[in-house]
């Protein structure tokens, strides 16, 4: 396990926070923790792993060491790539407090092939497979899957996450989807988050020759996404990770001046609060 470059003082911070409604920070990557008025504590796609070097490599810092991590209720994963379901990442925290791992059939497949319940002692029960269409209760905050479309991935999902009068929506790496207008009226979504980067040369993962490589939405998909979905708020994720990749988020708010959402332009850097 890589080790924390900033010790254990986000695990803290998260641990001591007593948010009047919900708060959520920002672990860099695709990854968030949220955390409820009253305690409930669920993570989306935490990642503190190096990526597979020179393909892809870490631009940010590790945040956290999983073992420091003594309270979760849920991991959500949105699909199945590594930087969204990893092992080293999730399962100590699962097996430290008997949280709950919830993602589609891809994404628990990896949880299999990684040998989760034997290498981490991770009960079996712990892992649950979602579909599009299901809804689910972790304490006070309600979740429900919905659809999402990532070239890329097999399977993805997205998540839209309720908690009182409060709606957020995390969109894993999805692109513009067919389904997101039908989201977009469906919910009154406060915060949205969606992959951002730029498209750079990446070594390819079989020949290991440099690829021109697009894996996130471009500053005319996100807002096209952003509008589809009605954001109040739209905050870009990814853009920090990988080296090749990154992108700067402040020239979305060039892009959004024209269109009716998003209302905002909500910028997180790692370890970042953000309360609703």
């Amino acid at each position: 396990m890589v080790e924390s470059d900033w010790g254990d003082w986000l695990v803290r911070d998260v641990a001591e926070a007593d948010p009047d409604g919900i708060a959520l920070w920002y672990l860099g990557c695709n990854g968030f923790v949220l955390k409820a008025a009253d305690g409930t504590t669920i993570s989306v796609d935490p990642y503190v792993g190096l990526g597979d070097p020179p393909r892809t490599v870490r631009m940010i810092p590790v945040p956290f060491d999983p073992t420091d991590v003594t309270r979760m209720d849920a991991i959500l994963a949105t699909h199945e790539h590594t930087d969204h379901v990893h092992g080293p990442t999730q399962a100590p925290i699962l097996a430290e407090t008997a949280s709950t791992f919830y993602g589609p059939d891809a994404s628990v497949e990896v949880t299999r092939s990684e040998r989760w319940t034997d290498e981490w002692n991770v009960d079996p029960s712990q892992i649950r497979s979602v579909s599009v269409g299901d809804t689910f209760d972790v304490g006070s905050v309600t979740i429900t899957v919905e659809a999402a479309t990532d070239p890329d991935a097999d399977e993805p999902v997205s998540y839209v996450i309720q908690h009182g009068d409060v709606t957020i929506f995390h969109g894993g790496d999805s692109r513009p989807s067919d389904a997101f207008e039908r989201i977009g009226r469906s919910y009154d979504i406060d915060l949205g988050i969606l992959a951002f980067g730029s498209v750079g040369r990446i070594p390819d993962k079989q020949t290991r020759e440099p690829k021109r490589t697009r894996w996130y939405n471009d500053e005319n998909e996100i807002v096209r996404a952003a509008n589809d979905l009605r954001f109040d708020r739209l905050l870009p994720s990814h853009w920090d990770m990988w080296r090749g990749l990154t992108a700067d988020p402040t020239a979305l708010s060039h892009h959004i001046g024209s269109f009716d959402y998003p209302r905002t332009l909500e910028i997180a850097r790692i370890g970042d609060r953000i309360d609703l």
